[in-house]
């Protein structure tokens, strides 16, 4: 299994390629930004992207979704929950100034809690984690076996913190829900890929994040 994450756009948003070596096949995770990297990537990798899912619908994490399908030839993917905030892309590039506007485009396909995604012998399993948008979604990456080598949790849970929940449609309460009940179960040695910034693991953010320490 290829994983490879690197932070594209002015917002350093994390994207991360999946891919199997064996057939090629590749799943792009919040590729929406960088678009230029991100192919540049996946032919220095030899991959081809199948799938371009995101974790939620915020620009940085999904702006460009109709370049880079152009580019790759994958299929974009977004929780439907959050369909009507990447139908407000233009409302949301100028609360962070940008000039130009992205276009929305018509997705591919919807993604739904307990989905499972594949690229040749890698899966990805969906968990919907509503809180920082009411259509967040993480996904466990895993090849072949019962443990996840990896989990994407886009802007819902971080290295010593959360995303907001202040942002429209979700509470605190919801987001530190939906860690607990669907990344907490996972083993303390389970690596985390959040959407920004650095990565953690499981057993760190159960024992010493904040907002999800039990008292």
């Amino acid at each position: 299994m290829i994983l490879e994450t690197f932070a594209v756009g002015s917002l350093a948003c994390n994207c991360t390629i999946v891919g199997d070596e064996a057939s090629g096949d590749a799943i792009v995770i919040d590729g929406g930004d960088g678009v230029d990297e991100v192919a540049r990537r996946l032919a220095e990798l030899g991959l081809r992207a199948v799938l371009l899912a995101h974790t939620h619908a915020h620009i940085d994490h999904i702006a460009d979704l109709g370049r880079l399908r152009e580019l790759t030839g994958g299929k974009g993917l977004l929780h439907p929950a959050d369909l009507p905030l990447y139908h407000e892309l233009a409302m949301q590039a100028r609360w962070i100034g940008l000039a130009r506007v992205p276009a929305v485009v018509a997705l591919d396909g919807d993604l739904a809690d307990g989905d499972v995604l594949q690229a040749g012998s890698v899966r990805l399993d969906v968990l919907h984690t509503p809180g920082h948008t009411p259509g967040s979604v993480c996904f466990a990456v895993s090849a072949g076996d019962d443990a996840p080598a990896a989990l994407l949790t886009g802007d819902t849970l971080f290295a010593g913190s959360i995303g907001r929940w202040d942002l429209g449609g979700t509470s605190m309460e919801d987001i530190v829900a939906s860690i607990h009940s669907k990344l907490l179960d996972h083993r303390d040695v389970t690596p985390v890929i959040p959407g920004h910034g650095p990565f953690t693991t499981i057993g760190i953010e159960r024992r010493s994040n904040p907002y999800l320490v039990r008292t």
